[in-house]
């Protein structure tokens, strides 16, 4: 029979594991990525294999469900209408929202055979940019703009545009996928006449299976964040989980746990609208957003010093002494529930509930302490208090005995 050297007391448990080979680990000199062990939810549809590329570089694991789609709009009766309006009467000013929407409106223009006489009617209006990238967008086309914004928002645009005055003003408005009755009513109430030019629209995914295992795996709590480029995916998120029965249970997990990350305010206001707090970087961009959680979700992890060694616990990993180790789900759902109370002893009943589908037979906990230590690749770590559960071994210098975790 073997005996169990982490006990607290001599007589051998059986739940030890029969070699203390360690788990495959990453090598201690190999540099670990600020988000190694963490799991973030991408939404996005456009340009989300950067995003996830941007992640994966940073170590974290990537769970991608386009909660949309761009549906573009070349053929679509209203965006001719609206470039035939603004070609028979010329706009004064014209707000570019977004790149690919200007790229498409001329495309579609010079697909009607109107690209030429489009162009030259931007040439004699103020064209506007929303950012850098739209403004690129605009160059590439042949023609300048008057100004854009350093943040990247439609509502300095607006504010820009009241303070000089736009009665008696004809606008025309590239929408970027969603209307903007906030933007649009403003201008008019302002005495503009505004003209909508709705080059593209937000559509449900085709496929909503991959939207439905993120809803799941956020309300599991397997995600760490869930992030959010446009306002209208985190619309269509809410909207699915209201239609699945589970909006509730969302809500819960944004508010508590999984960490909610937009690339700015306008996308935070339907998760903002639902009481969710939202965390965004100062510019919204990818790369900020990206560094915005290499800096936040470390920071929820509270590292404590345990039989010698210093253990971090991630979303599906653990760090110890600053190396990875992968952790199956059962396991790192025991290396929580003791972690919440560190250095106390966790009764095995306890211990069985947080095991997901564990049913009533308490083997099943010592079965997974077993692969635990082992994934730890340090036994010590957990002690077996006979007859009464484990327990964190906690070293003495230690001044708490809880975490959040």
């Amino acid at each position: 029979m073997h005996r169990d050297h982490n006990a607290t007391t001599d007589p051998a448990t059986p739940d030890t594991p029969a070699s203390d080979t360690p788990a495959p680990a990453t090598p201690a000199s190999a540099a670990i990525g600020p988000l190694a062990g963490f799991t973030v939810g991408v939404t996005a549809a456009r340009r989300a294999d950067e995003l996830a590329a941007l992640l994966r570089r940073r170590g974290a694991a990537v769970m991608h469900a386009p909660a949309l789609r761009i549906v573009p709009l070349a053929d679509d009766a209203e965006l001719l209408t609206a470039t035939k309006q603004l070609l028979d009467h010329a706009p004064d000013v014209v707000i570019a929202t977004t790149a690919i929407g200007f790229r498409g409106w001329v495309e579609a223009a010079d697909g009607w055979g109107l690209g030429d006489s489009l162009l030259a009617r931007l040439r004699g209006a103020r064209l506007l940019a929303r950012g850098p990238k739209v403004r690129g967008a605009i160059r590439a086309a042949g023609l300048t703009e008057e100004w854009f914004p350093a943040s990247e928002s439609l509502a300095e645009v607006l504010d820009r545009l009241l303070e000089e005055g736009v009665d008696g003003s004809r606008i025309a408005v590239q929408l970027h996928g969603e209307p903007l009755p906030g933007f649009v009513e403003s201008l008019r109430a302002a005495g503009a006449e505004v003209v909508g030019v709705p080059v593209y629209r937000w559509m449900p995914p085709e496929d909503i299976g991959p939207v439905d295992r993120l809803l799941d795996a956020t309300v599991a709590r397997a995600l760490d964040a869930l992030t959010f480029t446009s306002a209208p995916a985190a619309a269509s998120l809410l909207d699915r989980a209201e239609r699945r029965g589970m909006r509730d249970e969302l809500l819960d997990a944004l508010r508590h746990d999984v960490l909610p990350a937009c690339v700015g305010p306008v996308t935070a206001l339907p998760l903002e609208a639902h009481g969710i707090p939202t965390s965004q970087p100062e510019r919204f961009r990818l790369g900020p957003l990206v560094q915005l959680l290499t800096h936040e979700l470390p920071g929820r992890v509270r590292p404590l010093p345990v039989a010698g060694r210093r253990l971090e616990i991630r979303g599906h990993a653990a760090l110890v002494d600053g190396e990875l180790r992968a952790v199956p789900p059962a396991g790192m759902a025991l290396l929580r529930a003791l972690a919440r109370r560190p250095g106390w002893v966790v009764a095995r009943a306890d211990l069985l509930r947080s095991l997901p589908g564990a049913g009533r037979d308490e083997h099943a906990v010592e079965t997974a302490m077993a692969r635990l230590r082992t994934a730890l690749g340090a036994p010590k770590l957990i002690q077996t208090v006979v007859k009464r559960g484990y327990r964190l071994a906690l070293d003495p210098v230690a001044d708490t005995k809880y975490a959040d975790v």
